[in-house]
């Protein structure tokens, strides 16, 4: 079997994510759907990329992405770089025929985007996003429910991404709080909570939305005594309506008190309920609205579908289907299926199409911010 030679750009923390995957794919899939080696580490700086070659027995360590781009022992390209380093990477990568799965969101800005799109059409590879939050069991199920009209026609629905860190004033200011590096809790959040709407029960017809940056100036990740401008969002909220003339909210934020990592998402219809909470990834909550009342209740209200880790094949069952749900389980799952696509010769989905569709979608939530109107999408 052939092995697929591997570069990851960037090796932060999401380039760790993504080369997690590919170390442990074989104990989550039986059989594996292709074989794979990370073989290049593109960082920065000389030294971080030594440290992520040494870490997962990667061959090179280099500062210069055309190395895994234009690389014809390289047949995949992981794009985990700061959001504004993206394009270039992703352009290269295109024209020399690579695989590629890009982290979210595509790139910094909707022009870059554009950019991507006229590539599109002389690129021949397969191409995934990373939004894996698609890829729970209980938001797969989700999907499934919603498709086969479990939940009739939808009416409303409310969903929101909650985050605390920024909560603190002296939080440093790193590269996501700086508009020149793409950064901004739209891009980092709410990028994931367009992509899951949309999938789920889009397409979007129109958006009303606000943004607050709660604390103007925060230290220096350098120097802590000095104080710099913070000049993109830390939280957005915003009204949706979709062509289907269900309305909703969205909310992204890194100043909810408290909050983790949760990604909520509530969908009302004629027929039923849906409801997901990223911080018990293990259920997916489900009304069933034809449900008798009678007697005393009958068997209405909401009940908790444990999907667990109960994936399809080629999933191997491992740890166990009743295992408690993991958030990095979810990249595991979302890697196969590129994966998949790569292997099977087909495009992947959610593919750099989507990446666009979303990138015009929080280009949408800006503009809307800043003209303090609606905005069709």
């Amino acid at each position: 079997m052939k092995v697929h030679g591997v570069g990851i750009i960037g090796f932060g923390f999401i380039g760790k994510v993504h080369a997690y995957g590919y170390t442990n794919l074989p104990l989550f899939y039986d059989p594996v759907p292709l074989a794979a080696r990370v073989t290049h580490v593109v960082t920065g700086h000389q030294e971080t990329a030594e440290k992520g070659r040494a870490v997962i027995g990667a061959d090179v360590a280099t500062t210069d992405y055309r190395t895994v781009t234009e690389n014809p022992e390289i047949d995949i390209v992981h794009i985990c770089s700061p959001n504004h380093l993206h394009k270039d990477a992703l352009l290269s990568a295109m024209r020399h025929g690579k695989h590629i799965y890009c982290d979210k969101p595509l790139v910094a800005t909707v022009e870059e985007a554009e950019e991507i799109r006229a590539a599109l059409a002389d690129y021949r590879g397969t191409a995934q996003m990373t939004f894996q939050y698609r890829f729970y069991p209980a938001t797969l199920r989700a999907k499934q429910l919603i498709d086969e009209g479990a939940l009739g026609e939808i009416l409303t629905f409310r969903s929101s991404f909650l985050h605390g860190g920024s909560a603190d004033p002296v939080a440093p200011l790193k590269w996501k709080l700086s508009r020149a590096a793409g950064g901004g809790v739209i891009a980092d959040l709410a990028s994931h909570v367009l992509d899951l709407v949309d999938h789920t029960i889009g397409p979007f017809d129109s958006l009303m939305a606000d943004t607050r940056i709660v604390y103007p100036r925060r230290p220096s990740l350098a120097d802590p005594t000095e104080k710099l401008p913070v000049d993109t969002e830390d939280s957005v909220v915003a009204l949706a309506r979709l062509q289907s003339g269900a309305t909703g909210t969205i909310e992204a934020t890194k100043i909810a008190t408290g909050s983790e990592d949760e990604l909520r998402l509530e969908i009302h219809g004629t027929r039923g309920a849906l409801r997901f909470n990223g911080m018990d990834p293990h259920h997916l909550q489900w009304h069933d609205a034809q449900a008798s009342d009678r007697p005393l209740g009958g068997l209405r209200g909401w009940n908790r579908i444990a999907t667990g880790q109960r994936y399809d094949d080629p999933a191997s069952g491992f740890p166990s289907a009743k295992s408690a749900m993991g958030w990095i389980r979810t990249h595991v799952a979302c890697l196969a299926n590129f994966l998949e696509a790569v292997a099977a010769g087909r495009p992947a989905v959610p593919g750099l199409e989507q990446g666009i569709r979303v990138q015009g979608l929080m280009e949408c939530l800006r503009r809307s911010a800043a003209e303090k109107a609606w905005v069709d999408v």
